[in-house]
């Protein structure tokens, strides 16, 4: 008797990674991953992708996508579907977890130096020589997708098409994705030559074969029963913390207002970062009062100079609006509690996210409309990324910036004037070592680090 059932999946069979070497790669990774989601996909398209190649270019992608299309930290979810894809869940939670845990240690110290000090200059001369570095991995990430996804004009209008949206006119990033995605998929349905199924496998994976091969990657069928379990799961484990603060502290305390708020921005915070951090910065200050606009500035400040994902400035809110405000708590113990609880709130969902709909998405890798769909999100992203690049570069480089909303466009432009030397200088570097020298992403971080430090040391400006 014959069935049109797929046959089951072994995910034992078949080359595999030792789970301990891949713990040590994520940690390795989580180390790198300054510069925003633009970087840290750049520092994982090239140690897993690359380097290492335990996942094809074409996989990766796949992954990439679906996490475009979620609310949170894109990187971060990225990170968590390729260690799902390489162990099982408990791959995927080592490595989203490993992939924030030093941003949250660096964050939450460099918060407490703040509340206590009020100054981080040696840090911050520290932290200012990997900015301008990321600069030069954000660049070669540009050039790397764009290499792999640009395969027809069509897919590269899309791109430039994409980056004009978002760089001069703010077009919302969720519309960016949906019009790309919608343009993929009629691409295929009435010209299908603009997007190649065939170019598109060679362009994908180009390099050597992956050390897994696709089909020995681990998958889990999709079922309503798995999903359910995942879902009970997930909002248990998400909503428990916050029930038992709420319950302890009672309902108006900083530490319910806070968990509350960020619990919600979880969920609809669509586009990364850059997206709502302008929505977070609004709510907690003009809103809560938990912090000073000045404030606000610093604490992103501090945040794009740690590892880890930029949405990660919400802990420093929590931390300094809870020590202002810590109830019947000490202050620091309080800050320390709030900004713990709110890292918790904002990241679980993104596993909750993955580990649901990852299933779902690797069953219809084969399904060529959705595949057309999501090439189209490919090329947009090659856009999005060299958008994230132009933002941080116009941040990093320059002091001040201007707005010009005019005639239809909404762009900040540099301030010439304001422009900082040692960080124009630093980025010079780093691009020499890594396009000229071929330096390592680990080593060139380290070296600009250095430089960073001398020069704030020597007197010369870095803030």
């Amino acid at each position: 008797m014959t069935t049109n059932a797929d046959p089951p999946v072994d995910a034992t069979a078949g080359p595999q990674i030792p789970f301990g070497t891949a713990v040590r790669t994520w940690f390795a990774i989580s180390l790198q991953t300054f510069g925003g989601p633009a970087g840290q996909i750049a520092v994982m398209q090239r140690t897993l992708v690359d380097d290492k190649r335990w996942i094809g270019q074409r996989r990766f992608l796949h992954a990439m996508n679906y996490c475009m299309l979620l609310p949170g930290p894109e990187a971060q979810q990225l990170a968590t579907y390729v260690g799902w894809l390489l162990h099982g869940t408990r791959g995927g939670l080592v490595a989203g977890g490993l992939f924030v845990l030093p941003g949250v240690v660096a964050l939450l110290v460099l918060s407490a130096v703040y509340v206590g000090f009020g100054s981080t200059v040696a840090v911050t001369a520290l932290f200012a020589g990997l900015a301008p570095a990321v600069l030069a991995i954000v660049v070669q990430a540009v050039q790397r997708v764009a290499k792999r996804a640009l395969i027809s004009p069509a897919l590269v209008t899309i791109a430039v098409v994409s980056f004009l949206a978002l760089a001069l006119f703010a077009v919302p990033f969720p519309v960016v994705v949906v019009a790309a995605g919608a343009v993929g998929w009629a691409l295929h349905r009435w010209w299908p030559a603009a997007v190649p199924e065939k170019r598109r496998a060679e362009a994908a994976d180009d390099g050597p074969a992956p050390v897994i091969p696709d089909d020995v990657l681990h998958a889990e069928r999709p079922s309503s029963r798995r999903a359910l379990k995942v879902l009970v799961v997930g909002l248990l484990v998400w909503g428990v913390p916050l029930a038992a603060f709420a319950l302890l502290t009672g309902t108006d305390s900083v530490f319910t207002e806070q968990g509350l708020f960020f619990s919600g921005a979880a969920v609809v915070t669509f586009g990364g970062a850059y997206a709502v951090l302008a929505y977070v910065a609004q709510q907690a200050v003009q809103v809560y009062g938990w912090l000073a606009p000045g404030e606000m500035v610093r604490g992103l400040a501090l945040a794009e100079t740690t590892p880890g994902p930029l949405i990660m400035v919400v802990q420093f809110v929590a931390f300094v609006g809870a020590y202002r405000a810590p109830g019947e708590l000490d202050p620091w113990a309080a800050a320390v509690l709030a900004s713990l609880l709110v890292t918790w709130v904002t990241f679980v969902p993104s596993f909750l996210f993955v580990l649901l709909g990852a299933p779902y998405m690797e069953r219809l890798r084969g399904n060529r409309s959705l595949s057309a769909a999501l090439t189209g999100i490919t090329a947009a992203v090659v856009g999005v990324i060299a958008n994230l690049g132009v933002y941080f570069a116009v941040h990093t480089l320059f002091a001040d910036t201007r707005a010009v909303d005019r005639f239809g466009l909404a762009v900040q432009l540099p301030d010439l004037s304001s422009l900082r030397p040692v960080h124009l200088a630093i980025a010079v570097v780093a691009a020499v070592l890594i396009f000229r020298l071929k330096w390592s992403v680990l080593r060139t971080l380290g070296v600009c680090a250095l430089l960073g430090l001398a020069a704030g040391l020597a007197g010369l400006p870095v803030s």
